[in-house]
């Protein structure tokens, strides 16, 4: 539960220090829900894996 709270902050990373930037997410995230209105979810089981779903509109709203 822990992870999955702060799975879309910038630089948070489950791996060692060094192996990784924790970038990833946070930047997927940011262009799929904030740059293109779209949503980005998952689906985690501990210990089996993750499933993510990203949904983008096929037309943007214009404000």
């Amino acid at each position: 539960e822990d992870v999955q709270k702060r799975l879309f902050d910038p630089f948070f990373t489950t791996k060692p220090i060094g192996k990784g930037t924790g970038l990833g997410l946070a930047i997927s995230h940011s262009i799929i829900v904030e740059k293109h209105g779209g949503k980005l979810s998952y689906n985690s089981v501990l210990g089996e894996g993750s499933e993510f779903a990203i949904e983008i509109p096929l037309k943007q709203k214009i404000n």
